[in-house]
């Protein structure tokens, strides 16, 4: 055990005694959380140029409505109330009579003016839309633009245009508009947890007001961290052991210890990297979410299995790491096989939206149970609000820690063979036989 440990003592060092380490604590998290630091600098920085937009309104019945919201908004919204400082575009509309020719003619005509930056973008009303039946291209309103897809004049004409065509439509009916001033007035469906009683007062709660940040980012976070800590503990196993084979230090080291004793110091090392790292995030996390007072959304129930999974996935994924290592003979072959063996990290990460909205269901539950992905899926399920059944995360404890046991007693064998054989590429027929005979 002594010379288990004096190995981990080494490959810890290593890792974490580097200016490279401390970096990396400090890059990763910008890496993973960069683009909600540039959403949350970059919201104000609006380009408040005006958005000029031409209207060929076939039906007659839009256009006017457009051209006085866009007047109402421009007078409210542009400007700062406190400072004055424009802060949004203005939205100016022009009416261009439809062509009686060839309509695509006039539609080049404007999509030319589009492109020489003397629209924004032309918007095309049909002549249908008030009683809209039959060809949908009798009724449609077309909005043409660079990126229509995101642009958000676009998503802002559709209310104007609609609200007009529900006050011409009572009109027809013969029912005065006054009447019935909150006829379109919409209330959304708020959301709520379920309720439920003290078991010991048995007096009822109430329900706890369903939360986005509770729903997604807190189940995701524990995940992308756990991913980065298993990258972190686990990948460098896999360049230290091919180096070390390909400089000969390898048959150096197995003249005092076992092949087994060296690859399980190794794993212990990413341990102990791993939950350098670990502590460092999550005391530094707690604390700054405590600090700006959120401190309801630490996920403090997730934390026990959150450090159990990372322990498990080190030894896991280490194990399959240092065995992959031990079979390559130079760096070349270990880039070959890094995306590989990097896949079973990779794919969990790939379904955590369907997971998350459907946390019980048959393809979470059964994807979770998957060995190599327990640890991440297992761990999103425990954390979303429905939660999972009391025995899952248990059972999924179980089987990583089968698995794991299966992993390194493999990962022994292939590393024990590999090692000490030169030449022999890193095919998976060899490392099945390596793993089945020794």
């Amino acid at each position: 055990m002594r010379k288990i440990l004096r190995v981990a003592w080494r490959d810890y060092k290593a890792n974490v005694c580097t200016k490279a380490f401390i970096i990396g604590l400090v890059v990763a998290p910008l890496f993973m959380g960069g683009s909600a630091i540039v959403v949350a600098l970059t919201k104000d920085r609006v380009d408040t140029r005006d958005r000029k937009v031409a209207v060929v309104d076939r039906s007659g019945l839009a256009a006017g409505a457009l051209i006085a919201a866009a007047e109402k908004r421009n007078s409210r919204e542009l400007h700062d109330g406190t400072t004055g400082k424009k802060v949004r575009p203005a939205y100016v509309f022009e009416t261009v009579a439809p062509s009686e020719g060839d309509p695509r003619l006039q539609m080049l005509e404007l999509s030319d003016r589009v492109r020489r930056g003397e629209l924004h973008a032309f918007l095309t009303i049909e002549k249908g839309i008030l009683h809209p039946s039959g060809d949908p291209s009798t009724f449609r309103i077309a909005y043409h633009s660079e990126n229509p897809a995101m642009d958000e004049v676009r998503r802002w004409v559709e209310r104007p245009i609609n609200e007009a065509l529900r006050s011409r439509r009572l009109a027809e009916a013969g029912i005065a508009e006054s009447a019935v001033p909150d006829l379109f007035d919409w209330i959304g469906a708020e959301g709520f947890g379920l309720i439920s009683a003290d078991q010991q007062t048995g007096k009822i709660g109430e329900a706890e007001r369903a939360s986005e940040i509770r729903a997604v980012l807190l189940p995701i976070i524990p995940v992308i961290l756990l991913f980065m800590l298993v990258m972190m503990g686990c990948m460098p196993q896999l360049q230290s052991v091919t180096e070390e084979k390909s400089q000969r230090i390898a048959e150096v080291i197995l003249g005092c210890l076992r092949p087994f004793q060296f690859m399980m110091g190794k794993l212990l090392g990413g341990v102990g990297v791993s939950l350098t790292g670990a502590a460092v995030y999550v005391c530094g996390g707690i604390g700054t979410i405590v600090y700006l007072g959120l401190g309801q959304y630490v996920p403090y129930a997730v934390l026990p299995w959150f450090f159990a999974f990372l322990v498990f996935s080190i030894f896991l994924y280490g194990a399959l790491l240092a065995a992959l290592g031990s079979a390559c003979n130079d760096a070349t072959e270990a880039q070959a096989v890094t995306l590989p063996a990097m896949l079973p990290l990779l794919i969990p990460l790939f379904v955590v939206m369907p997971v998350i909205q459907e946390p019980n269901g048959t393809l979470a539950t059964g994807l979770s149970f998957f060995p190599l992905f327990t640890p991440f899926l297992m761990l999103l399920r425990i954390g979303t609000p429905a939660g999972v059944p009391a025995w899952q995360p248990w059972a999924g404890i179980f089987e990583v820690a089968l698995t794991t046991l299966l992993f390194v007693w493999a990962g022994g064998r292939i590393f024990r063979v590999g090692l000490l054989v030169h030449g022999t590429p890193p095919k998976i027929g060899n490392l099945l036989r390596w793993a089945l005979h020794g």
